[in-house]
Formats: C-alpha cells, structure tokens, sequence
C-alpha cells in the first residue's frame, strides 16, 4: 500500500513516499530548472531512499503541480488545487479555507470535506508571488535563506504599495536610497504580497479554519502578518512539510486510487 505523490513546482519538485495507516515515510526535493522528468525522478528517488524502499514497493503514483504532465513514471495526474486541497485536509481536517503562496502563483481555495468548492488565482504579475520577495532580497544582496532571520530584525515595515512587480522594485530601491533597512523594506515587501493574498481569499469566501502552504511560509513573519489580518489563528504545516502539501495531497489520492483497485 506504498504510493508516491510527485509536486513539480515551478521552483522546486517534491516527492513524499505514503505509508499504511497515514503516515509519510519519505519525502525529497531538488530545484526544478528546466528538465522536469529529470526533477521528478531525482526527487522521486530521493524519497525512496529515506523511505528505505525501491520503485518496485510504490503500488500507484500521482503527480501534481505545473509541470505534471512531464512525470513519465506517474500513473496519473491531478490538479494542484486538488492536490493542497487534500494535503491541507490531512494536516487540519478541519479546513475551510487553504491559500497556497508558491514562487510563481498565489492561489486561495474554499474547501468542503477536502474537496475544492471554489477558487481564486492571482494575475500575472511577480508581486503577487514569492518570487517579489526573492528578488527584493537579491537586490539587497541577500540569499533566499537570509530572508527569514533578516525579517526578525525589523522594527517597522515600510509601505511598499505597488500592485505591479516592477514599479514596487522602484519603491525598493527608493528606499534603499532613504536609508530604510534592509529588514524593514522585507517586512514591508510581505506585509504588501499578505494584503494581496487576503484580498484574494476573500474572493473565495474565506471561513476559518485558515491553512496557509507554500515555501514562502517558510517565514514565521509571514504567518504572523497573515494572522494580524484575518484575526483570527492560521494553521501550517510543521517544519518543512509546509512545502510538501501538495506532493502528500497526491500521495493520498494514490493510496485512494489504488484501494479502489485493488477491491475491484
């Protein structure tokens, strides 16, 4: 009853190995680049190892996420709002309402038993996304792992109002100019994609419980500010599983497909 959930992300590809009685008994994930079979299968075999199993043990494998179709070892393939929908489900089976903060998509979705009722996707733009946050902390020569214990320094965040990617890098650098803190021009920059997202979840007709996925929520400030706005407690996944939401959502609709067959 081993199954294999496959998350191609745009940034990162995410594998989790399902066990029986509802456990993850491995996960791996590499950056995805551009040869995302390749991705998939590194990810995949990553898994397999911490697991301590072999391709020949997993009974049915789904994948998700942008790059889907380009998993040549899947079984099938299903939609990442259906994937984090029954990821977030797994972790807080009590979830109305998932907003889902990747590198290149927001996404905000309205849940009933696990299964998707309605959903919202951000525009186009960069701002709206992780990836604002990545490139604001390039410009100030920060790595992406410094963003987290950069933001705990802040003492205020500056107001970065641009719903456009490349007019809000012009205020960045405008405050860079002013003298504002690296620190605080992060915190600026999350407290204005946090605005976007919540105006995005009210789009779905947002209802606690709240579950927020993605590895942007890696950033405990993140969750904080998402929180302050709704008023109301946020659910996330613990430790780094928070990126691997929708890698076990698949994992599980594999375990489902594979009960369904094996009782035909």
């Amino acid at each position: 009853m081993y199954t294999a959930g496959i998350d191609v992300g745009s940034t990162y590809t995410k594998a989790v190995i399902f066990g029986e009685q509802g456990r993850i008994v491995g996960r791996g994930m590499v950056i995805t680049g551009f040869r995302l079979a390749d991705a998939a299968s590194k990810a995949y075999q990553a898994a397999l190892a911490q697991a301590g199993l072999a391709e020949h043990h997993i009974g049915y494998i789904v994948s998700t996420g942008y790059g889907r179709y380009q998993v040549p070892f899947r079984d099938v393939q299903v939609t990442d709002l259906s994937a984090q929908a029954r990821g977030a489900h797994f972790f807080f089976p009590k979830t109305k309402t998932v907003l889902d903060v990747g590198g290149q998509t927001m996404k905000a979705s309205r849940l009933d038993q696990g299964k998707v009722r309605s959903f919202r996707l951000n525009d186009k733009c960069a701002a709206g996304t992780g990836a604002f946050l990545e490139k604001t902390a390039r410009y100030m020569s920060y790595k992406i792992e410094e963003i987290g214990p950069l933001i705990a320094t802040s003492k205020e965040p500056v107001a970065i109002s641009s719903v456009c990617a490349v007019f809000a890098e012009s205020e960045v650098i405008n405050h860079v100019s002013s003298g504002a803190t690296p620190a605080d021009i992060m915190h600026g920059a999350i407290v204005s994609l946090v605005d976007r997202s919540v105006q995005l979840m009210k789009r779905v007709q947002m209802e606690p419980e709240y579950t927020v996925v993605g590895g942007i929520l890696r950033f405990e400030t993140m969750v904080r500010v998402i929180g302050d706005r709704l008023n109301a407690t946020v659910n996330v996944p613990p430790g780094d599983l928070v990126q691997y939401t929708a890698a076990v959502g698949a994992a599980i609709l594999a375990q489902q497909r594979l009960a369904k067959m094996q009782a035909a």
